[in-house]
């Protein structure tokens, strides 16, 4: 028989009692209807007693509020075993401090973006080298080609609709909310003729389809095994994310959630794929018992 350390028991145990929820699914066996004492349907505690749970609104509650239970080991061993969310936790606390206590920026001044700070040496060395600026700009515009380029070809080349679809998604999210709160350009912004959109012709900041393009077509990449091509589409992204604070193509922000945007919209594809897949197989199981 396979021995288990006694540590690993009581990590579990503590995981249990802090991080799950006191309610279970009733014990069909012992209970029949609701706002009926389960006597039958014993359990044991954390700690080895044995509790009696009452069944209630379709839950089963052990009497007992959850914290009633905990322990200073308890504590000790959910901090070792779930480290991120202690980190989140402590994050939350100091933002909480920080939201508090920091200064607003006034109106009469530009946006405070760390991002543009750190490449405050990059964003000079493109002011004082308008050839450069052109060239990465021609290039940055190269790579929303290969993006457009490779979620088009998965759909039209390979049936794959999946990474279209998110793109689509993801395009008209980002013009609702471009519309909506209409962001103003950064003072220093650095534009090109060759930049994309080519022209500059038209400008949503809120959020940015460069970096949200570029993770659907990583994720997709990754789906198909491609890694190799994903990991370079994903270099590229960060080089881009530079390229666009340096120029003040972009806010921080618009960065951090377009890379949010993109999975979260691959997710809501895939999930848009599976419902469709779901009730064809049905139609086509009922056309076949009707046959």
């Amino acid at each position: 028989m396979k021995r288990v350390s006694s540590a690993n028991v009581f990590s579990t145990i503590a995981t249990t009692t802090l991080l799950t929820s006191p309610y279970r699914p009733p014990d069909k066996g012992n209970c029949k209807s609701n706002n009926v004492k389960v006597m039958g349907n014993k359990k044991t505690g954390v700690h080895g007693n044995v509790a009696d749970y009452h069944v209630f609104n379709g839950g089963v509650h052990s009497g007992k509020p959850s914290f009633m239970k905990w322990t200073l080991n308890d504590v000790v061993n959910v901090v070792r075993s779930h480290r991120i969310p202690c980190v989140f936790a402590v994050g939350m606390a100091f933002f909480m401090y920080v939201e508090y206590t920091i200064r607003m920026v006034p109106h009469s001044s530009p946006p405070l973006d760390w991002g543009f700070l750190l490449t405050h040496s990059f964003h000079r060395a493109l002011a004082s080298r308008p050839l450069l600026n052109t060239v990465l700009a021609a290039l940055n515009t190269v790579f929303v080609l290969m993006q457009t380029v490779y979620i088009v070809w998965a759909w039209v080349i390979e049936g794959r609709p999946r990474a279209t679809i998110s793109a689509l998604f993801m395009f008209t999210c980002r013009g609702i909310l471009g519309c909506s709160t209409q962001l103003p350009l950064p003072q220093e912004f650095l534009g090109s003729g060759v930049d994309f959109p080519v022209g500059n012709v038209s400008f949503f900041l809120f959020f940015s389809g460069h970096v949200a393009g570029a993770v659907i077509a990583s994720l997709d990449m990754r789906r198909m095994q491609r890694r190799g091509m994903a990991w370079l589409f994903d270099i590229l992204n960060v080089l881009q994310s530079l390229r666009l604070l340096a120029t003040r193509g972009h806010y921080t922000i618009d960065l951090a959630v377009g890379l949010g945007a993109g999975i979260l919209f691959d997710f809501l594809a895939g999930k848009y794929e599976q419902s469709k897949t779901t009730k064809t197989s049905t139609f086509s199981r009922s056309m076949k018992e009707i046959c």
